[in-house]
């Protein structure tokens, strides 16, 4: 390639002879500084070959397209880009380059354009390589560019990442590399063990002054993080404590959840995340799942392709409009989704990889939130009607396209006016689960079961009053009133009449069937009209008493007197969360039953002390049930959920309490054992999936259960090659 250059400009000795050094000219007084260039934003740089096609000197080549040239071998590429060069660079070529100087007033650019010689070669390059490979090229171009820029900007030296204020306005591009070696490592969540790593490991991973010289194990790190969190006086720190590790240390994290479930579930699920979610936007440090929002119409399932992620078992997604008993939480209900997951795999065994959260954004009515300035989300009133249900079908059918009919998507934390219809809507053509229904519904069914062990009877002998009337409570009900259906052989309508429940207006009656929405239709039932809970308590006198209202205080001193004046063992469960909308404590239902009762709760509570016994009040938490009906589903490859999945896995969970629990007071088996409770949640579930011939994975495992517990995710650390 020739240079046209002055005598002033200098030269360097290069290996094979000398080499020219193009640098700009000093303006002086009599010569303006060179022209400034701006360069195009990348989506453009495929398409530069037109903008030097349509430049001086291109010839009659401006006004027609390029023909189509078949792909070339790297050497004819290689003289093309020659051949184009030293035609860029000729006076004849172009008025920007000119021996001596030359623009209008004498004044000369000298080699100020050569990186536009470089550009105009490139584009030559980009317009006579095949198709595929234009974009390939074109990227290059765009790199180069933008190194050049960089370097400029920050004073000759490229601020790759964009941190000096003289590049605040150039585009930065965000390369990044896969190769998990070094400081890539240490800062990958997924392989990173800190001070793990071998001594042989820290040699072949180019760890070695990345790290301080100790080597420990991972029990010892579990036990300086329990020591480090057992410091935080608030929940809330504790929490996000607990996220930071996760976004640090993947399997350090389960590990520590694992081997402390009973102390660090409520951290990482009710009741702190309910005060996470409500303080989203504060505590907001990285994303860790996705948004899908009403600006994301149309083109949903680019949005999925974005996570890195493929092989997708478990979807859990909230569009945040009833977090708990907090009401609308908008986009900050996503540590919702976050928390089910890591349940999922903490207690489930499903692997994390496979896990994905998301939250559909669209829009809340919590007007503290929009006022909020660290409110993360859309800044609008909540999107209803066809708007809403389009992007939610958008979204099914994404799900589906990209990760096939075999993922579970768990339906959380929706209104009651969206909830029952989204499970309705999908239930036939995804695998869905609705956690606050169905969830719900199978945990507090084998709180039943178990509890009928303590106070004598059949399912079908009690009689039921719910205090709350939407997603919980009718669930429940209906689960209660299938099982009953299953044992005796009577009519679901029948058994729907061992069933009563009273809403915000009194108790669900026939005189009220048509002012009721539609999933409170069945519950009507013939009696007089009764406004309150107490004179409903009174009335139907019944022997299991449950709260799902997300009203706390409401199971009054009255209400358990009156339950404790005629059943010798009361059957109390509330299980609003968090604790503060708890219908009551267990320290409430212990004092005012006097000992009598049978509880149970949907948040934690510490033992209880009567009349000298411990009373130690059993959790029906949904972390129970989800993870193990999550398992079993994977494994079977079921394809849809049926009612009976439910039955097997209350079933399941019943038969895992023991004499000892009932002793102390509950109904449940301790959270320590809840892997293996899982395990055989697992196996229950997915013999029902084959039994109902929903299942894909053929053929059935001979032992379920030992297959579910193979299939589980632990965190031990790997050793790396």
């Amino acid at each position: 390639m020739t240079h046209h250059r002055t005598a002033a400009q200098p030269t360097q000795r290069g290996r094979d002879g000398p080499v020219h050094v193009c640098r700009p000219p000093a303006p002086s007084a009599t010569r303006p500084a060179p022209p400034s260039y701006t360069r195009p934003p990348p989506s453009q740089v495929p398409s530069l070959h037109h903008a030097l096609a349509s430049s001086p000197g291109s010839g009659p080549s401006a006004t027609r397209p390029p023909r189509p040239r078949p792909p070339s071998s790297p050497s004819v590429e290689f003289a093309t880009m020659l051949s184009a060069r030293a035609a860029a660079a000729s006076p004849a070529a172009s008025p920007l380059w000119k021996r001596g100087g030359g623009g209008e007033g004498g004044s000369s650019n000298g080699c100020t354009s050569c990186w536009e010689v470089r550009r105009r070669a490139a584009a030559v390059r980009v317009q006579a390589a095949a198709p595929r490979r234009v974009e390939a090229v074109a990227m290059d171009l765009a790199a180069e560019t933008e190194k050049e820029e960089m370097a400029a900007a920050g004073g000759g030296v490229e601020d790759k990442y964009g941190e000096d204020r003289a590049t605040e306005e150039v585009p930065v591009t965000p390369w990044a590399f896969s190769v998990a070696s070094g400081y890539t490592l240490l800062r990958d969540p997924h392989h990173n063990k800190c001070l793990a790593f071998t001594e042989k490991e820290r040699d072949a991973h180019y760890l070695r002054g990345l790290l301080p010289p100790a080597v420990v194990s991972q029990d010892l790190q579990v036990k300086k993080i329990m020591h480090n969190l057992r410091q935080y006086s608030v929940p809330l720190q504790r929490y996000v404590a607990m996220m930071d590790l996760q976004e640090r240390n993947e399997r350090l994290f389960y590990k520590l959840l694992i081997d402390n479930v009973e102390e660090l579930l409520p951290v990482v699920y009710t009741p702190t995340v309910g005060e996470a979610c409500q303080k989203y936007g504060s505590i907001f440090r990285r994303p860790q799942g996705l948004y899908v929002s009403l600006k994301d119409k149309g083109k949903v399932l680019d949005v999925l392709r974005n996570w890195p992620e493929r092989n997708i078992q478990v979807i859990v997604v909230t569009d945040g409009e009833r977090i708990l008993g907090l009401g609308d939480l908008g986009c900050q209900g996503m540590g919702i989704p976050v928390g089910k997951l890591s349940l999922y795999t903490a207690l489930g065994g499903v692997r994390p990889s496979s896990c994905l959260p998301i939250t559909i954004d669209v829009g809340t009515n919590n007007k503290q939130l929009l006022n909020d300035e660290f409110y993360i989300g859309l800044r609008q009133r909540r999107a209803t009607g066809k708007e809403y249900h389009e992007l939610m079908d958008e979204f099914m059918s994404a799900a589906k396209q990209i990760y096939g009919e075999k993922v579970l998507i768990q339906f959380e934390d929706f209104a009651n006016h969206n909830a029952f219809d989204l499970l309705a809507k999908y239930s036939k053509s995804h695998l869905v689960f609705n956690d606050d229904i169905q969830g719900t519904a199978s945990v507090v069914l084998a709180g039943l079961l178990s509890s009928l062990k303590v106070v004598g009877g059949t399912l079908a002998e009690h009689t039921y009053l719910f205090l709350g009337a939407g997603e919980a409570g009718t669930g429940i009900a209906e689960l209660i009133a299938l099982e009953i259906s299953k044992q005796t052989k009577a009519p679901l309508e029948e058994c729907r009449k061992k069933v009563w429940l009273v809403d915000s207006k009194g108790l669900i009656v026939n005189s009220r069937k048509d002012s009721l929405q539609p999933f409170k239709k069945p519950w009507a039932h013939e009696h007089e009209p009764v406004t309150s809970l107490l004179d409903a308590v009174q009335s139907i006198k019944p022997t299991v008493l449950i709260g799902t209202s997300g009203v706390g205080k409401t199971f009054t001193k009255d209400v358990v007197e009156a339950m404790a004046s005629f059943n010798e063992r009361p059957v109390i469960f509330s299980l609003s969360n968090p604790t503060s909308h708890s219908e009551c404590t267990a320290e409430e239902v212990y004092n005012w039953s006097q000992g009598r009762a049978v509880f149970a709760s949907g948040s934690p509570f510490d033992p209880v002390e009567y009349n000298g016994k411990i009373h130690v009040p059993g959790q029906s938490n949904n972390a129970y049930i989800f993870p193990g009906f999550g398992l079993g589903v994977v494994i079977s490859g079921a394809i849809r959920v049926h009612e009976d999945m439910l039955l097997a896995a209350a079933e399941a969970l019943a038969d895992q309490a023991t004499q000892e629990n009932f002793d102390k007071g509950s109904i449940f088996p301790p959270f320590a054992n809840i892997r293996k409770i899982s395990a055989r949640i697992a196996a229950a579930v997915a013999a029902k999936a084959y039994e109902l011939g929903l299942a894909t994975r053929l053929p059935q495992p001979k032992d379920l259960e030992k297959y579910a517990e193979s299939c589980m995710y632990t965190p031990v650390y790997r050793c790396y090659r």
